[in-house]
């Protein structure tokens, strides 16, 4: 497999790769959130299930393509389905804010997760490298949906490191507040990525058949 074909079946990869590290990651972090009270590290376990869903859509875009498929159909599902995914995460980032909020006006501080720091150092490791590719498979093959997903991926990276810093203060110096104070500064993280993907359909309707 070479050429296009051959940086198509690679993004396809990254792309699958990204919807099973998220599945598991989420997974792990939300019920690790859950039972530790922690509102930071259960809104980094849901974000993961948003981009479980990005990467999968954009995993069949790019394996429709491969495959000679037509990709009019393709692109209009993929816009609505950003859109979607857009409005999830105004919606997470609305109600992270809220839980947060409550957690600091009535005092009740998480137990200290060592799971949670564990998952959340591991992706500040995996993150940043798995980004790195995308970016490069998506400009040799001019997909600005594979761009798109790849600054998400960073964004997530920027969460991990949020989120171990909120789980360590608490666990090392028992600065409770400091979990739910990380998750208040992740909400404009999720804010941004989903007034992007929110957006994105109006802004892709003048793409070509090259994204």
């Amino acid at each position: 497999m070479s050429g296009r074909s051959g940086m198509l079946h690679r993004a396809e990869r990254l792309s699958a790769f990204t919807v099973g590290y998220n599945f598991l990651e989420g997974g792990v972090a939300v019920v690790a959130g859950l039972a530790a009270g922690s509102a930071a590290l259960s809104a980094f376990g849901l974000d993961s299930a948003i981009e479980v869903t990005s990467a999968a859509v954009l995993w069949w875009r790019l394996r429709s393509e491969r495959q000679g498929q037509v990709p009019g159909r393709e692109e209009e599902r993929e816009r609505r389905a950003s859109r979607i995914a857009g409005a999830l995460l105004l919606l997470l980032g609305a109600g992270i804010l809220m839980e947060s909020a409550r957690q600091m006006a009535f005092g009740h501080p998480p137990e200290v997760s060592r799971v949670g720091m564990v998952l959340t150092a591991l992706s500040l490791v995996v993150m940043p490298l798995l980004a790195r590719r995308k970016l490069r498979a998506a400009e040799a093959l001019g997909s600005r949906a594979l761009r798109a997903d790849a600054h998400e991926t960073l964004a997530c990276a920027w969460m991990s490191g949020t989120t171990l810093l909120g789980l360590g203060l608490n666990a090392t110096l028992g600065w409770w507040w400091a979990d739910p104070a990380a998750a208040i500064l992740l909400v404009p993280l999720i804010a941004r990525e989903g007034w992007e993907a929110w957006r994105s359909e109006r802004d892709g309707d003048g793409e070509g058949k090259g994204e």
